[in-house]
């Protein structure tokens, strides 16, 4: 009962116009805002307006932005007897992203924007029991990560 409760909360922005794009270009944004340092990684200035042109044309940020949103959906494809495989992809995935120069900080921040971005695109839907299943998600999704990045330090 919990797996389908938390995955049709969380499904809900997938009947949203453009939810992949809409919802991961505003979370990267407000991440930005938070996260000033983490633009770099996209080969953004540190100081760059996260709202610019230049940061929401970028093939590269928009490309990631829809894959992370991506990543999530295909999660929630794998709770249950596939959380083995879940539990590999998302420790490889932590592992990958201390390559690219993402710190632990940025966890915690990364996941208010998304909440935030949720948020947002669903306005008057969005209620306490589908803000619980995101945060909900979003702790599951990033502990493994958290985790093989710390041991990869």
């Amino acid at each position: 009962y919990f797996c389908l409760t938390l995955t049709f909360h969380v499904s809900c922005v997938l009947t949203l116009d453009s939810y992949e794009q809409r919802i991961g270009t505003a979370l990267f944004q407000k991440l930005f805002a938070m996260e000033p340092e983490s633009k770099v990684i996209f080969g953004f200035q540190k100081d760059m307006d996260p709202k610019s042109d230049l940061v929401v044309s970028s093939p590269r940020f928009v490309k990631h932005a829809q894959y992370f949103i991506q990543m999530i959906d295909k999660a929630l494809s794998l709770l249950g007897p596939d959380i083995d495989i879940l539990t590999e992809i998302l420790l490889e995935l932590g592992a990958n992203h201390v390559r690219y120069g993402v710190k632990l900080e940025y966890y915690p921040s990364m996941g208010r924007a998304l909440i935030d971005s949720v948020e947002e695109a669903l306005g008057d839907q969005f209620t306490t029991p589908i803000k619980n299943d995101w945060v909900e998600v979003y702790g599951a999704l990033s502990y493994d990560m958290i985790r093989a990045q710390k041991l990869s330090k």
